[in-house]
């Protein structure tokens, strides 16, 4: 059994762990707070705007722009989307487990071709996939700091130019969507090409589409308007999910974390207790056992 120094010395250490465990929950607590109200107002503006790129599409069958190209897959790009730190269970493992098997799986020619490109967002999922042996093409670690809309565009941008311009086939996206601070749902999103809506919809809603909407101006210019909004919009959308869903995973961790040093520290204090107990009863032997040497 350890002796009581050590046991004092491994109770302060847990309870020393504890404050800073139940410190990094408080504040990962008012952090969600404010990244949740930013993913509930984003989600109907998203959806909207999906929707009305939907209905101007079945509006205007015939009109063709490269974001729907389903040409043949020649090159992939996956994008996946962790953060910066860790302390938040197995949030960026799963994203960076997921993104290898769509690699690997998926695509598995093209990627023993080398012709399946991973950008990451967040140094964890970086870290993960270069301790693995894994090429990352590009990384970006500023986009979660101090995320907003405006950071993201050229991101974005970057990715659209490529497929646009032939050097990608298909874009993926990988993240955790946000469900509440327990649960986060593993998200894997084909971003480009587009599906037309004619998948999804029956001829009559395709029908009553045409003739219930008017379009001013062309519908070529707002195709090249809406388009782009709607990719940077989804993407955008995708970062709030994935910051909402990790300061979620880092509350809920490190509540588990605070409630084991409690565990813990009971368990290690009925040790202590039961040692320094039996410290006692052999003092007091060895004293009656002194004391009847004497009387002989």
């Amino acid at each position: 059994m350890a002796n009581l120094k050590e046991i004092r010395t491994r109770i302060e250490s847990v309870s020393s762990t504890k404050q800073i465990t139940n410190a990094m929950k408080m504040v990962s607590a008012a952090k969600l707070r404010k990244a949740q109200d930013a993913i509930m107002q984003m989600r109907p503006y998203a959806f909207k705007l999906h929707e009305i790129l939907n209905h101007l599409q079945m509006c205007l069958p015939h009109r063709e722009t490269p974001f729907y190209s389903h040409r043949e897959v020649k090159k992939v790009l996956i994008v996946v989307i962790g953060s910066n730190k860790g302390l938040c269970g197995a949030f960026n493992i799963n994203v960076s487990k997921k993104a290898i098997d769509v690699a690997t799986k998926d695509y598995r020619s093209l990627f023993e071709q080398k012709m399946v490109d991973f950008y990451c967002v967040g140094k964890k999922t970086e870290d993960y996939l270069k301790s693995r042996g894994y090429s990352v093409a590009k990384c970006r670690h500023d986009l979660i700091e101090e995320l907003s809309f405006e950071k993201t565009i050229p991101f974005m941008q970057l990715m659209m130019d490529g497929f646009t311009s032939g050097q990608y086939d298909k874009l993926e996206i990988i993240y955790n969507q946000f469900r509440n601070a327990a649960v986060q749902i593993l998200t894997h999103e084909t971003l480009l090409p587009l599906s037309p809506p004619q998948e999804f919809c029956t001829p009559e809603e395709i029908d009553l589409a045409r003739h219930n909407y008017i379009i001013e101006p062309s519908g070529d210019f707002l195709l090249k308007r809406v388009i782009p909004k709607m990719l940077k919009t989804e993407f955008y959308k995708a970062m709030l999910e994935s910051v909402a869903s990790e300061f979620g995973a880092r509350m809920t961790s490190m509540h588990k974390a605070t409630d084991n040093a409690d565990q813990l520290n009971k368990e290690l204090r009925m040790q202590y207790n039961k040692a320094r107990q039996s410290s006692i009863t052999n003092e007091i032997i060895e004293i009656v056992s002194g004391a009847e040497a004497l009387r002989k």
